[in-house]
């Protein structure tokens, strides 16, 4: 297989209107090129989704969010809580607004997109720290919400599907079976540099080796964890409670496309069950630009429908 045409042409238009930023680029200036791309190549949000944004009141900090609601609905629906990708350094609701648009229409859930805090200005453990107290402050206030009560979804891409990992986890920890399901689109597992599918894939495109490193030593820029820690590397250790079920996505020209299936392997050696849609001619990222590829959309549509039923399904 090659890497769908429709995606390659995406990025030529790119790289033509959007020069490469030179190997000095600080982080401020990489956030502005991404949401710049984001805006220059958006498309309208799909109609038959209600959207509203909140303020998360957290501990010492709120934080923005913005919450999907697809309609008509004649019950509360179950909760997705989303966190978006971009590095721990790039994104915010808007870069992902589309994307986790139709991916409430097409899950028929309601989902709110956290504004979680950015490396390096917020560097480890400070993502991590939101996206948990996020999760649990919505787990908490759901019925109040207007959300379903029964399950609880959490999900993300890329940075985002290790934050959702992290969080699900740690909220599970706390209160047994209180995440029902966890969706990790080419998720970050590890923080390693050769070998596989980082070394076939090290040039993108949608995300370069030399990419992927800078995103790590930003994130780990100003506490450095254990190695054990499974904050940073959710595969350090071993779960002391069975896993949330899970559906992780990889995509086969991505250099984290052996994260995705070693996280698979690991949930299922800890007790978890596990479904991967191995995206074959698929880049990193290709969730956000689904609009710019037939392909991009199909593998994005089978993949919220089959979340969807994860959590619609019947206890």
């Amino acid at each position: 297989m090659t890497i769908d045409a429709d995606l390659l042409a995406y990025y030529a238009k790119v790289a033509e209107a959007f020069p490469k930023l030179p190997a000095n680029a600080d982080a401020r200036a990489m956030r502005q090129q991404f949401q710049d791309v984001a805006r220059a190549f958006a498309t309208p949000r799909p109609a038959g989704v209600k959207v509203d944004e909140i303020v998360l009141p957290l501990d010492g900090r709120d934080l923005r969010a913005r919450v999907y609601r697809p309609g008509p609905a004649s019950v509360p629906l179950p909760l997705v809580v989303y966190f978006h990708g971009g590095g721990w350094v790039l994104g915010d609701l808007d870069t992902h607004d589309v994307m986790i648009a139709r991916f409430a229409l097409d899950s028929h859930c309601a989902v709110v997109s956290v504004d979680y805090r950015l490396a390096p200005e917020f560097a480890f453990p400070t993502p991590v720290d939101d996206a948990l107290d996020a999760l649990l402050w919505l787990a908490e206030h759901r019925s109040r919400m207007g959300f379903a009560t029964t399950r609880l979804g959490v999900a993300g891409d890329s940075a985002g599907a290790h934050l959702a990992a992290v969080a699900a986890r740690a909220a599970n920890d706390r209160v047994a079976g209180l995440v029902s399901a966890q969706l990790l689109i080419y998720p970050v597992a590890r923080c390693r540099f050769e070998g596989g599918s980082f070394t076939a894939n090290a040039e993108g495109p949608g995300l370069s080796a030399e990419e992927m490193k800078w995103y790590w030593s930003q994130f780990l820029t100003t506490q450095p964890p254990a190695d054990d820690d499974v904050r940073a590397f959710p595969l350090a250790e071993s779960y002391d409670r069975t896993p949330a079920r899970a559906l992780i996505v990889g995509a086969a020209y991505d250099p984290l496309y052996d994260d995705a299936h070693e996280f698979a392997r690991f949930l299922e050696a800890n007790g978890g069950r596990v479904e991967v849609i191995d995206a074959h001619d698929m880049t990193h990222g290709f969730g956000r630009i689904q609009a710019h590829s037939k392909s991009a959309e199909a593998w994005m549509k089978k993949t919220s429908k089959r979340f969807g039923e994860l959590l619609h399904a019947p206890r």
